[in-house]
């Protein structure tokens, strides 16, 4: 039996997967609640690979598949991309709006996560943005002629996993600041797991006939906030701000409730 058991945890490591279990919910679902913090940063830039140049922060790319880490674009889509890249003011982000799924997950700043019985609320700091995604909802989908910045998102548990459907977006939002642009087809099956009580695990499928050569994902960790009384502010965005750079206390900005840094 013993033998048994060594060959079973063995397995269990090289598969990946984790003994951990997650604080649960009343209704004992996985919670995620919390403050949570994108650890790859460098993706509000651009999710492929790209190096550190002035004003850009440089880093890996966050796609896992395919395995060239590359965004499988159809070819009539690089020439778009690069045109759009000539007058990168057209990021709707840059005028305020929603960033669009998955783009929020690792857009700066933080994001609040609340649950209740049946419902994921997802507060991210910037553009008084939220999501409610129902994780018991057999009601119909918004039909396909309903478009919007951040689609409509459905939620179901999976084990660990919080997995979201989201569709209806409308195509005008930017994956990143590199121009990397979706259409109103696209389709995302996002993936939220807590490996750790300070950790959330998070993968995106994105598939989209009408731009891509096949589906595609990215995937990477997400910290939670421990500091007593951290909070998240409100963060109102104006189209033409200049002032973006004193919110944070490592340009001159005043230190948040709590002690804590942007």
């Amino acid at each position: 039996m013993k033998a048994w058991l060594c060959i079973f945890a063995a397995a269990t490591m090289a598969s990946g997967q984790s003994a951990y279990k997650a604080p649960r919910t009343a209704e004992g679902k996985p919670s995620l609640e919390g403050i949570w913090f994108t650890q790859a940063f460098a993706a509000a830039w651009d999710i492929e690979e790209h190096p550190t140049s002035p004003n850009i922060v440089g880093g890996p790319s966050i796609i896992v598949d395919p395995p060239d880490k590359k965004i499988p674009y159809q070819s009539w889509a690089y020439a778009k991309r690069k045109d759009l890249m000539n007058h990168a003011y057209e990021d709707p982000q840059a005028h305020c709006y929603p960033s669009g799924i998955p783009r929020v997950a690792y857009a700066p700043f933080g994001f609040e996560i609340a649950q209740s019985a049946g419902l994921v609320v997802m507060m991210p700091e910037n553009f008084h943005m939220y999501r409610m995604i129902p994780t018991n909802d057999n009601s119909p989908r918004l039909p396909p002629s309903m478009k919007l910045f951040n689609g409509e998102s459905r939620g179901h548990w999976d084990g660990e996993t919080l997995v979201v459907d989201v569709t209806n977006q409308n195509g005008r939002t930017w994956l990143d600041m590199a121009a990397n642009f979706t259409t109103d087809t696209l389709h995302v099956v996002e993936r939220y797991t807590r490996i750790a009580d300070g950790t959330l695990h998070y993968e995106a499928t994105l598939e989209d006939p009408a731009l891509y050569t096949r589906p595609w994902t990215i995937a990477f960790d997400i910290r939670r906030e421990t500091k007593p009384g951290y909070e998240i502010l409100e963060f109102a965005c104006w189209e033409g701000e200049r002032d973006l750079a004193h919110y944070t206390e490592e340009h001159g900005g005043p230190q948040k409730a709590g002690g804590g840094k942007k």
